[in-house]
């Protein structure tokens, strides 16, 4: 009889730590290859890892761990090494850089069969003639997009002789943006946000859909109460110095540029900061990598019951890089717990390596001949021809909260020169009885990045990413006094110029009410994610180029082969 063995019980511990995506890169080769081409593998695989290593961050600025095997697959048996010291180290993220011939079955397929089906996976390669893992790359793409499976072909370049060749810049970029994507897919499964209230405003298009949301991004979205909130600012669950050291923080930064009346709005004003520091306490407690708040209509507008503060000022605190403690990650956070807005920022802060998003109403399109018009109507004169609204146009983004304080300067700046921007005047009464002041300030031209917005369809089960790049701009002040002032001149205003899209064009096709906004955030970034999650990438631009060369990602092949993108992706989820 066996002898018996206990189970073993494992240590308690107080607090998880969610798991940091741990990415692995590792060669294949051949059996018959000479000793010195197996040591340029060998270095090759060093090469890539040190490549990434540092390069790939997370929001927090937290490096993601980048691990190497020396150890050729050469055949199933490495195939089955690799895979073990992959999974010791904790490797959901696979790069494999071949510089010579090999047997795809034999070697990367067998060990890629020994992770889950959705573990990224990349193959970078030299364009090398001499041992050919061109050649290899080709069939192992070829053999993995038959089966139906996501794989990223970076074919670059590194010198063709030589034990110790470096690959290109370009080659590089390549590889680290699809790293951000995979990191971005996989980091988030498991995660949760945290949503305070219900869907806002009947706004539909910010319903959050869980089942699909579980499915496609493995998010779990938890959901509490918005009396939960109000009983523990009525309890004052939060600690009394904290705030007061969050006051005079204001106070140091904002100054007379706090409007206040009296004592009453003061307070009013207080509960405002206490709110960031209550709500910021339960996603602490829950490691949610996100939230949302319902304001409008329960919170701080219905009459029926006692209207509360607006939360404008926490959700800015949420969005910026800062707070009254100093430095710290974005967390992305939506105002009228929009949850597709939630979803669209939290991508693109983690693609971005933690940029700051902004949340935005999609307010105004003006077009280029309507603001000439205002132009002559209120007196200014002397345009500058040759400027970007001028001659196309612009959005007035504008919200009344959500808005990251980061996008009251221009990336880089000091926290002093970001908040010299910044105004708190008091909120609208007629919109927010409940009082509290709001945020605005006046975004700088000049900020590149993309301009972007989530949307569902219950018609095939999928989302859709609609987005463009685009870039901010500035018109003289008289003219932006008079065009702030025909929307809300008391939110943060953002005048975004799309660099595809034509101003007709941008406001018939908007998926919703609000858009968003992330800089600094590679094309290629965004394209390589939402292959890696189904999203599909909708476009319909006419002025965009169906590839642009050095922007673009390549397709990958098993769109290709499956009748297109969106071909591949419905096909995918019917699966």
């Amino acid at each position: 009889m066996a002898k018996k063995i206990e189970a073993a019980c494992l240590p308690a511990i107080k607090k998880a730590t969610p798991k940091v995506p741990v990415i692995g890169v590792f060669a294949t080769s051949d059996p018959r290859i000479d000793k010195d081409s197996r040591f340029r593998c060998q270095n090759i695989v060093k090469m890539a890892a040190d490549v990434i290593s540092g390069a790939v961050v997370l929001p927090d600025k937290t490096p993601v761990p980048v691990v190497y095997s020396t150890v050729l697959i050469d055949g199933e048996a490495q195939a089955d090494i690799v895979a073990q010291q992959f999974r010791k180290a904790g490797v959901d993220i696979l790069v494999c850089v071949p510089d010579t011939w090999a047997f795809p079955q034999l070697t990367a397929i067998s060990l890629l069969s020994q992770f889950p089906p959705n573990v990224p996976i990349n193959i970078t390669c030299g364009n090398s003639g001499p041992r050919p893992g061109v050649v290899y790359a080709h069939a192992l793409n070829g053999a993995i997009s038959q089966y139906g499976r996501m794989a990223a072909l970076n074919v670059g370049t590194w010198p063709d002789t030589g034990m110790n060749p470096k690959m290109t810049e370009q080659t590089a970029k390549n590889l680290i943006d699809w790293c951000y994507a995979a990191v971005t897919a996989v980091s988030l499964r498991g995660r949760r946000v945290m949503i305070l209230g219900h869907d806002s405003m009947g706004m539909e298009t910010a319903l959050m859909h869980i089942i699909a949301t579980r499915n496609t991004f493995g998010i779990e979205i938890t959901r509490l109460d918005m009396k939960l909130l109000a009983d523990m600012l009525n309890k004052k669950a939060y600690k009394e110095k904290e705030l007061k050291d969050m006051r005079c923080w204001i106070d140091k930064y904002i100054g007379k540029r706090l409007e206040l009346r009296n004592e009453d709005d003061s307070e009013r004003f207080n509960r405002e900061l206490a709110m960031y520091l209550i709500v910021r306490d339960l996603m602490a407690d829950l490691n949610a990598v996100g939230g949302g708040f319902m304001s409008q209509l329960e919170w701080g507008s219905d009459p029926r019951g006692i209207p509360l503060p607006v939360a404008d000022v926490m959700e800015s605190f949420f969005n910026s890089t800062f707070d009254h403690n100093g430095n710290k990650a974005p967390v992305p956070f939506a105002t009228e717990a929009d949850m597709q807005g939630l979803l669209t920022m939290l991508f693109m802060t983690y693609l971005s390596g933690g940029n700051p998003p902004l949340f935005m109403d999609f307010r105004k399109v003006w077009e280029a001949w309507e603001i000439k018009e205002l132009a002559e109507k209120i007196g200014v004169k002397g345009l500058d021809k040759k400027v970007d609204w001028y001659n196309k146009g612009l959005v007035d983004g504008a919200n009344s909260g959500s808005a990251a304080f980061d996008w009251a300067a221009k990336p880089g700046e000091s926290v002093k020169k970001i908040m010299e921007g910044v105004t708190l005047p008091l909120a609208d009464e007629f919109y927010f009885p409940g009082g509290g002041n709001s945020v605005t300030f006046m975004t700088p031209a000049g900020i590149e990045g993309i301009a972007a917005r989530m949307a569902y369809s219950s018609a095939n089960g999928l989302f859709s990413l609609i987005w463009d790049e685009a870039h901010t701009t500035t018109v003289p002040a008289k003219l932006a006094h008079a065009m702030c002032n025909l929307t809300t001149p008391t939110w943060p205003h953002t005048f975004v110029v799309p660099k595809y899209a034509s101003m007709v064009e941008y406001r018939q096709y908007p998926p919703a009410n609000h858009f968003h906004m992330t800089w600094n955030l590679p094309v290629a970034k965004l394209q390589h994610w939402m292959d890696l999650t189904g999203v599909l990438s909708v476009t319909p631009w006419a002025a965009r180029p169906k590839f642009i060369e050095g922007v673009d990602r390549p397709q990958p092949l098993v769109h290709l082969i499956n009748g297109g993108e969106d071909a591949f992706k419905l096909l995918k989820s019917r699966m």
